[in-house]
């Protein structure tokens, strides 16, 4: 992370009034923070997969139980994107982080104070609801405050710090789960995302944006009707939805009942794949950038991406004679796309509608998850248990099912279509601000003429 990314290059994007911010302060001030807030949301994200069994041992739990509270965390976010977006495009990433990560910390709170079901689940969704902007907020700015040429690669550093805690939610959160029980651990997480609120609040500075509140309908709507936005939309949901899911959850069940390992064993391969995930988003920023000075976009790599995590998959389905951990290295890996999937976005549509888009995006990525989280659960209690595990073949079945849904949406992205020209279609995101602008100087035009007019009265 040289001081030449988050220095000279990013100040090239800025504004006269933003100059001030150069060098590793631009790091400190904008990029850390929101970084931080999404290493909390990973950390959410994948930590029902450490505190599963004891939730299931203290309050009887089963898989469906299981995959239905962790799962309300990718319903919640699915349905709060578009409001989120059009409330970054408006407010700006920093007030908007602040507030919700205040709600995710009364909702952490929340879980800690569970005692069935129910208030679990209401306590996960109202986690969900409190994260739903940390990935997008810190991906509105840095389309804000750095150059596109250098997003994929920011957006990788973003990513591999946020997925850090995805590590912290397994040794290092285990060692406090063994102290203090989940009730304590959730109490700890409490705390630490709301002092992550105030710190985001207070040191983040403004940035004024372009987006008015008459084009925010309209820009969602040019998005949702652009043809390149739904043929990457399946695929990158597929692929990321499906790997958040899996590690998230399944990868701990999956290591106990089908490898037979102890839970040191899981914890410590837990942890690797997470490793494998923080190193696998720098990876594919660094690749993405790389690839792009030389005339390959994003979207290619995505659709190979999408190709090894299918294979990888197979892999576990079909028992091929590999280490065990080593399908999962590449579904950790796979989580970290989204990389590539919102640097393609970012090419489609302009700075002023990034939120909008992000935030459609994700609604895609995190229904995805929601569903296939949840739809494994269901499908793994179709088998009874032995012993407290679920056979080999429930696993098969349900990641067999997924894995045919990921194939399809594969078979989508590469059929051939009917494209507009280029030039319509890098029109196509900017045309609503257009039509504004166009609409504003009409309506200043037409005053002029009407000063005139009662003038020479």
């Amino acid at each position: 992370m040289s001081a030449y990314t988050f220095g000279r290059k990013g100040i090239e994007a800025g504004d006269q009034g933003q100059r001030e911010i150069t060098g590793w302060r631009l790091a400190a001030l904008v990029f850390l923070p929101f970084a931080m807030g999404y290493f909390l949301s990973y950390l959410f994200r994948t930590i029902n997969g450490l505190v599963s069994a004891s939730l299931a041992s203290e309050l009887g739990l089963n898989a469906a139980d299981l995959g239905l509270i962790t799962a309300a965390y990718f319903l919640v976010l699915a349905a709060a994107q578009i409001p989120v977006g059009m409330m970054l495009d408006r407010y700006g990433p920093r007030r908007v982080q602040s507030a919700l990560l205040v709600v995710a910390a009364l909702g952490a709170e929340a879980f800690a104070r569970s005692s069935g079901p129910l208030s679990l689940l209401l306590s996960r969704a109202l986690i969900g609801l409190g994260v739903a902007a940390a990935l997008t907020a810190g991906l509105k700015a840095i389309v804000l405050w750095f150059p596109r040429e250098r997003v994929a690669l920011v957006n990788g550093y973003m990513v591999m710090l946020g997925a850090l805690g995805a590590v912290s939610a397994t040794v290092p959160a285990e060692a406090i789960l063994v102290k203090t029980g989940w009730r304590g651990l959730f109490d700890i997480l409490a705390v630490a995302t709301a002092a992550a609120a105030i710190l985001i609040y207070c040191l983040v500075p403004e940035r004024e944006t372009q987006a008015s509140s008459a084009s925010e309908a309209g820009g969602l709507r040019s998005i949702l009707r652009d043809v390149r936005f739904w043929r990457v939309a399946p695929l990158s949901g597929a692929c990321i939805g499906s790997a958040w899911s899996l590690q998230g959850l399944w990868a701990s069940a999956w290591l106990a009942d089908v490898e037979g390992m102890t839970r040191a064993q899981v914890v410590t391969a837990l942890c690797v794949t997470a490793l494998m995930l923080s190193l696998g988003a720098w990876m594919l920023g660094a690749l993405a950038n790389w690839t792009r000075r030389r005339g390959v976009g994003p979207e290619r790599l995505l659709a190979l991406i999408a190709v090894v995590f299918m294979a990888a998959q197979l892999a576990l389905v079909w028992r091929l004679p590999l280490p065990a951990i080593a399908p999962w290295l590449i579904i950790a890996v796979v989580g970290a796309a989204t990389v590539l999937s919102f640097a393609i976005i970012s090419d489609y549509f302009p700075k002023e509608m990034a939120g909008r888009a992000n935030g459609a995006l994700n609604v895609v990525h995190f229904g995805w998850g929601f569903l296939a989280q949840y739809g494994i659960g269901v499908l793994l209690t179709q088998w009874p248990q032995s012993n407290g595990h679920y056979p080999v073949i429930a696993y098969q079945v349900a990641f067999g099912v997924n894995l045919a849904l990921q194939a399809a949406a594969l078979i989508w992205f590469a059929a051939p279509r009917e494209q507009r020209p280029r030039s319509a279609q890098a029109s196509s995101g900017t045309e609503i601000v257009m039509t504004d602008l166009v609409a504003a100087s009409g309506e200043r035009r037409a005053l002029a003429r009407e000063s005139v007019r009662r003038a020479s009265w």
